[in-house]
């Protein structure tokens, strides 16, 4: 009898490698996320701007918003999962930085900017691959 209890648990626990590779797309998408937004929430604007054109015709606040955005998202994606305070609030920050990514997408094409559509497209999809696993199929464990 405890075989069969010990064979059905174990066909609904996640695999460990789902669990690695999505603690590897946290922790480095996490830091990609913290990096960048870090520079457009601290950069200054007139550095900002020679680094990002399109900066100078939607005003400094914008990416100032989306830097602090980033920054929690990156934040986000590692933290409550690393001390398990609270690990439903990483795959509420995959999930935003998803929105975020599909925003970015939406404004890249309003620009006419289809080059740069490759990495907002590629870590949406991958943020929310994240927010999947996280909420669905490999959830953390509160302590």
């Amino acid at each position: 009898m405890s075989t069969a209890v010990s064979v059905s648990e174990s066909a609904t626990r996640p695999s460990k490698g789902l669990h690695i590779a999505l603690w590897v797309l946290q922790v480095l998408i996490g830091l990609s996320f913290m990096a960048a937004g870090g520079m457009k929430a601290f950069t200054p604007a007139a550095d900002l701007m020679k680094a990002m054109p399109w900066v100078e015709n939607v005003g400094i606040a914008l990416p100032r918003f989306i830097g602090i955005s980033e920054l929690a998202g990156g934040l986000g994606l590692i933290l409550p999962a690393a001390t398990r305070i609270k690990p439903g609030l990483t795959p509420l920050a995959a999930a935003g930085l998803t929105v975020v990514m599909v925003l970015a997408v939406f404004f890249h094409i309003s620009r006419g900017e289809y080059p740069m559509l490759g990495a907002p497209v590629v870590l949406g999809g991958l943020c929310a691959f994240i927010a999947w696993g996280r909420s669905r199929k490999a959830p953390i464990p509160p302590r």
